[in-house]
């Protein structure tokens, strides 16, 4: 008697003091989970940083049909000091006092320089930075996407855990009301102390679970709160009510029905996706590559001009007035094979752009079919899990009954309750299965924008 109150009272303790969340504790929907990781994620933030760095490049690069102008102004002193001396004139010596020269010079000039024509390397310039600017807002676009579907995934993962929690907390209160019955069917002589036995060791087993359980949970938990960029610390609930792990049947034909066509569907990731886009412009910024490589086979012509002003007092610049302007052209006629090699280096980086836009096409392809794999195989599983839940909740209720009645053994009960939690497990993970699978063809697809 005293080992199954001591049983009971840690199974009590076990059950407190996981099943009691903190009042303090603030909850989030799913949508608050996203918005904090689209705002705080680091991974999304650096892909930003790298959009503002490619756009200033756009902007660099157009500067360059612009004309530079530079001002520059200057003063100079100089000092001539001059020590007294003494020269012979005719025979009569004269002495010449010391002097001191002292002579300022001011300047000031404007220039402007233009370049007319550098081989095309301006233009491919600016159409390369054009098109990695556009790569880099893309890229941006699918981490956004791939950070949002991270988040869903692991809050529909702590979801899930959450529920597993609950069934081992359900089914470890079950085996403890199962024993508090059979030690008093064994008091009164009706059962013997194995089945107590045999009992106590299902409430301790069911213990574990719900430590493991718990354990799941809080570091799925733990894993949602590093996406989202929330301090690991603090205790947070997630709930979220327009989740919900009962679907009809016509739910989930429709989705089957939404996702059917593998090619309609390909060519819509294709037409969507970001990060296919960004590997199109990175190849196009790659081909301008090869152009801007060639600019030394043609000749380069400068224009420039400038106005300056000088003199030895500042008050008289004026005085001294200078104007210029020229053209200058420049062909490099032989430059040791340099050109030769950064043309081909060009070409290098164009033909390796195009190989990883061809790769991702059919990364994108196999995603999308495994994807599809596993829609289908997780709306199945969730049929099945439900028929399997019926059929165990109907076992459980018939062996239990028959025990109580004593035409059954406590053995056939044990497999009937474990059957039964197993049945909940099942259907508990098939349903967010089918979930996060629906929600994972919409992010291979990369049509939700963020």
């Amino acid at each position: 008697m005293r080992t199954t109150l001591a049983v009971l009272c840690m199974s009590l303790l076990v059950t407190g003091a996981f099943s009691q969340p903190s009042r303090s504790a603030r909850t989030l929907s799913l949508a608050d989970a996203v918005n904090l990781a689209l705002e705080q994620n680091y991974l999304v933030r650096q892909a930003q940083n790298n959009v503002d760095a490619a756009q200033s490049a756009v902007l660099s690069a157009y500067g360059s049909y612009a004309p530079t102008v530079s001002a520059s102004g200057s003063w100079s002193r100089q000092q001539t000091d001059r020590a007294a001396t003494t020269q012979l004139i005719g025979g009569q010596p004269f002495t010449l006092p010391a002097s001191q020269t002292i002579t300022n010079n001011f300047a000031t000039n404007l220039s402007v320089g233009y370049t007319v024509f550098d081989g095309f390397s301006r233009e491919a310039s600016f159409a390369r930075a054009s098109a990695n600017a556009v790569a880099s807002e893309n890229t941006a676009m699918r981490t956004r996407q791939t950070t949002v579907y991270q988040t869903e995934s692991a809050y529909l993962n702590v979801l899930r855990t959450e529920q597993l929690v609950k069934v081992s907390e359900e089914n470890l209160k079950r085996s403890q009301r199962q024993l508090e019955r059979i030690t008093e069917s064994n008091r009164l002589g009706a059962l013997s102390i194995a089945d107590v036995y045999r009992q106590q060791s299902q409430v301790a087993s069911d213990e574990l679970n719900v430590i493991t359980a718990q354990n799941n949970h809080n570091k799925a938990k733990a894993d949602l709160l590093a996406i989202i960029a929330l301090d690991v610390a603090q205790d947070y609930r997630f709930a979220d009510p327009t989740i919900t792990t009962e679907l009809a049947q016509a739910e989930l034909d429709d989705v089957l029905r939404r996702y059917e066509g593998f090619d309609v569907l390909k060519n819509r990731a294709l037409s969507s996706r970001p990060d296919y886009i960004a590997s199109q412009e990175s190849y196009d910024a790659a081909s301008w590559g090869v152009t801007a490589a060639r600019r030394t086979y043609f000749p380069s012509v400068f224009a420039s001009g400038g106005y300056s002003l000088s003199s030895n007092k500042i008050s008289r610049l004026n005085d001294s007035k200078g104007l210029s302007w020229g053209v200058a052209i420049r062909w490099t006629l032989f430059d040791g094979f340099d050109t030769n090699q950064a043309i081909q280096s060009a070409k290098a980086l164009e033909r390796n752009a195009e190989l990883s836009r061809l790769q991702l096409e059919r990364t994108i392809n196999v995603e999308l079919k495994k994807a599809l794999l596993d829609l289908q195989a997780a709306a199945k599983q969730y049929e099945v899990a439900q028929k399997g839940l019926v059929s165990a909740t109907q076992d459980r209720r018939t062996a239990e009954e028959r025990y109580n009645v004593g035409s059954g053994t406590l053995l056939d009960l044990l497999v009937a309750n474990a059957s039964y939690v197993n049945a909940e497990v099942n259907k508990i993970n098939a349903a967010y299965n089918f979930i996060i699978s629906k929600r994972n063809v919409e992010y291979v697809l990369g049509e939700r924008s963020y």
